[in-house]
């Protein structure tokens, strides 16, 4: 049996092609419907969340028909770093790697969800289910990445978050749910300005003038916590790519002792990268501030499962509604249109449903 699925072409290009429905390899396994280096085949969709349709023989919890939501990391459950809670490095489903993801790369052999039906590896441990319905739907599915993500890069006090996409702008609304005193975001795309001033954040445009000079004014003063919801796709303020322009700014505008959160994608080795350092995944920031400051560093992937279940709870509650980033629906024949949109950033984030709205 086939099914459509997204597939990547080459770089900015991608096409719904006909591929073999997934089927059970291991007992605990589950069915749902519902500048990355990359090969030409590869199977997108990191954030995914659907109804359970088939289940291995070893799944104990999991039921068809259950809605559930998938962090976009694969985790074992039972390593090491997963019995702590970290499971965006899990140790066993993607050797000689930390960490395994749907529709990445290097993040092992996990084909993506942008297609009719999905594998899901140790289903019982990396779903987390939902109350059944359709209710806080475009909400729910913020849960597989950019709520988590953004929450994991968030503290409490005066924060400024770098980059207002949608990890950036979830990360914003993290800090103001947990009761930051002021949250500024710094971009340069007025509309993505515009969705964080909605949600009561300080809007600093980077183009105008220094946005670390901007902020302190406004603040009177350094933040005590630091946001890099861009990663090593930075620009600088005339528009030309420049990987450690977000770090650097951090480093100025965060108080001493503070902290930094850095959930901003930066890879091992850029291929596209200008000079040959970036090319290599290194980049020149002012470690000296850093030392002197006594700033603390956060970086990595969200552990997601560390997090889904309260934030679900606080949607269900109606405490939290992330779905403000949500823009458009669409079906599967209209992904390939989408992301023409999206490297435009005419688009938040939209949200696919591969099987049409009615089921």
């Amino acid at each position: 049996m086939s099914m459509k699925a997204i597939v990547y072409k080459s770089p900015f290009s991608v096409a719904v092609e006909f591929m073999p429905k997934p089927k059970i390899e291991h007992t605990n396994d589950a069915i749902i419907r519902g500048r990355t280096p990359a090969d030409p085949g590869l199977r997108f969709g990191h954030e995914n969340m659907g109804i359970v349709e088939e289940v291995g023989k070893g799944v104990a919890i999991l039921k068809k028909g259950d809605r559930i939501v998938l962090p976009f990391n694969v985790s074992c459950g039972h390593c090491k770093n997963c019995e702590r809670s970290l499971t965006a490095f899990c140790l066993t489903v993607n050797p000689g790697f930390a960490g395994g993801a749907y529709g990445f790369a290097s993040m092992g052999p996990y084909a993506g969800g942008q297609a009719q039906y999905l594998r899901v590896p140790c289903a019982d441990f990396n779903a987390l289910v939902l109350p059944p319905g359709k209710a806080w739907e475009e909400d729910f599915i913020l849960l597989a990445d950019v709520f988590s993500t953004g929450w994991h890069g968030i503290t409490l006090s005066s924060v400024a978050v770098w980059g207002a996409g949608p990890v950036g702008l979830m990360a914003a609304y993290s800090a103001i749910l947990r009761g930051a005193s002021s949250v500024f975001v710094v971009d340069r795309v007025p509309e993505r300005l515009q969705r964080a001033q909605k949600i009561g954040c300080l809007p600093v445009d980077f183009t105008h003038s220094d946005p670390v000079e901007q902020i302190t004014k406004r603040n009177g003063g350094m933040v005590d916590r630091g946001v890099d919801a861009v990663g090593y796709q930075a620009v600088a303020s005339n528009g030309k790519e420049q990987p450690n322009a977000v770090l650097s700014a951090l480093l100025q505008v965060v108080r001493p002792t503070g902290g930094i959160g850095i959930p901003g994608l930066y890879l091992p080795a850029d291929p596209g990268a200008k000079d040959e350092e970036t090319k290599n995944g290194n980049l020149t920031v002012p470690f000296g501030k850093l030392f002197e400051k006594g700033l603390s560093l956060g970086t990595g992937q969200a552990n997601v499962k560390a997090y889904n279940r309260e934030l679900r709870d606080l949607i269900v509650a109606g405490r939290a509604k992330p779905s403000f980033i949500v823009t458009r629906r669409i079906g599967i024949d209209d992904v390939p249109e989408a992301y023409e949109k999206f490297d435009k950033r005419a688009d938040a984030k939209v949200l696919i449903h591969p099987n049409g709205w009615s089921t």
